[in-house]
């Protein structure tokens, strides 16, 4: 009896652990999940005539205010399928969808610069993908990758050389259309040359890097772009790193770009010197220049009368920087002996979707001043745009929606209109420079020297 108790309890013990075994290999563990493969991504702002931009990328991506010429950072992202879109941000604050959503596909044996390319004047704005394999680069190389960019350029022959070369059909790095981009050259870091010829015309060059330098290592995606600079190209190239980060490439003959405005209205008209020598003859109040193409540098200026050049009522250094623009104004009174001059650094890059207007304060009769940019005429309930404005002093260039505005200029914390109310359109695609001035002789009522796209 007891050896049928012992079998018995050995049968049990035998099932339960068929039992516990058969529970184990019906539940396996759940299996580890493939590792996600990653990619990277920075976008570059490249249309230019489009204001800042919002990016969005879901949750990988998001940039508030992008400008032209510049890039994000390089953003690390599950590769695959990625949805992207770009904002036009209006004046107010406002958002105009440009590009987008636009689904990319992303591999990750790729790395990509996305650039947002056309013109916004004709809503061509669209994303351009350009892609390069993930690859190290070997130690003493540098690695380029060129693209074109700019909407407003033709086809060109782009010529990657040492700095001393003479261009021909041989030199010939790539052939590009709009929206066309290399392959990445691995290149030993050495000093190189960047120029731009038209196709088959190696003595047609419209851009000159001159010299500059790849360094060991260097990993760069360089766009040619719609110029904004002073000069006569229609490119400048932006030189964008693995890293995001920017740096550009002026034509080797840009220039800095001067003009002058008389602005003091009790003297007669006066010659401007450059370096002693007669730049600009018998300007009169209150007419302005157009610009004059310098050869950046230190200049001495001196406005003279023009009845005699002994007679200098201002003489000032100026040092001009290349690509660069600027409006020099003759102010104050010579009764008073308070000629000087006033210096803007001037931004010529238009913008479809907004007017730009710059409003500077010349008189010296007016004092501080209030600026009320209204719909009509009627600021008793208004509040001034720019108030406490000192003489001198301007606004730098406000992005307004395009339409119809009134002007005027009051005494500070007064309603008492000074200048104005001046009812004016604004367009999009437009600049607009306005400079308040006594009147001649400094007895005539204020006015206005309007500059820009007020002349046109």
């Amino acid at each position: 009896m007891q050896r049928i108790k012992q079998l018995g309890f050995m049968l049990a013990a035998s099932m339960l652990l068929s039992a516990c075994n058969s529970d184990k290999n019906d539940n396996p563990l759940p299996p580890t999940p493939p590792a996600v493969e990653m990619t990277s991504v920075k976008i570059i702002h490249a249309v230019s005539d489009a204001p800042n931009v919002r990016i969005d990328g879901g949750n990988a991506i998001q940039v508030n205010g992008l400008p032209y010429a510049q890039s994000t950072a390089k953003y690390s992202i599950p590769a695959g399928a990625a949805t992207l879109a770009v904002d036009a941000i209006l004046p107010g604050n406002t958002t105009a969808r440009v590009i987008g959503p636009a689904t990319l596909n992303l591999l990750p044996t790729q790395t990509y610069a996305v650039f947002a390319v056309g013109l916004a004047a004709n809503s061509s704005v669209e994303a351009l993908v350009v892609n390069q394999p993930a690859a190290s680069i070997a130690s003493g190389n540098a690695r380029v990758q060129i693209v074109h960019a700019a909407a407003s350029a033709p086809m060109v022959d782009i010529h990657v050389t040492a700095p001393d070369a003479t261009l021909s059909s041989s030199t010939v790095t790539g052939t590009l259309s709009f929206k066309q981009f290399s392959a990445a050259l691995s290149v030993p870091a050495a000093d190189y040359r960047v120029r731009i010829t038209l196709p088959g015309q190696p003595a047609t060059v419209v851009f000159d890097s001159g010299r500059i330098t790849l360094a060991n290592g260097n990993d760069l995606t360089v766009a040619a772009i719609n110029n904004r600079f002073a000069g006569a190209s229609p490119v400048s190239l932006l030189a964008v790193d693995a890293n995001g980060n920017v740096s550009e490439i002026k034509d080797s003959n840009s220039t800095g770009d001067v003009r002058v405005v008389h602005a003091v209205s009790d003297a007669p008209a006066v010659d401007v010197l450059l370096n002693n020598n007669k730049a600009i003859p018998g300007l009169a109040f209150p007419d302005f220049t157009g610009y004059a193409n310098l050869t950046p540098g230190a200049y001495n200026v001196k406005v003279a009368a023009a009845a005699d050049n002994s007679v200098v009522v201002i003489n000032a250094d100026l040092n001009l920087a290349a690509g660069s623009f600027y409006t020099v104004l003759a102010t104050g009174s010579l009764e008073g002996n308070t000629i000087s001059p006033l210096v803007l650094a001037d931004n010529p890059r238009r913008i479809a979707t907004a007017a730009q207007i710059r409003l500077v304060h010349g008189s010296t009769l007016a004092g501080n001043v209030d600026i009320y940019v209204t719909a009509n005429a009627d600021i008793s309930a208004a509040s001034p745009a720019f108030s406490n404005v000192p003489f001198k002093a301007e606004t730098g260039y406000v992005a307004l929606t395009p339409g119809s505005y009134v002007v005027t200029v009051t005494p500070a914390g007064t309603k008492t209109a000074a200048i104005g109310p001046l009812r004016l359109e604004l367009a999009g695609n437009k600049i607009y420079t306005a400079v308040a001035r006594d009147g001649a002789g400094r007895t005539a009522p204020l006015g206005l020297i309007v500059l820009d796209d007020f002349n046109n």
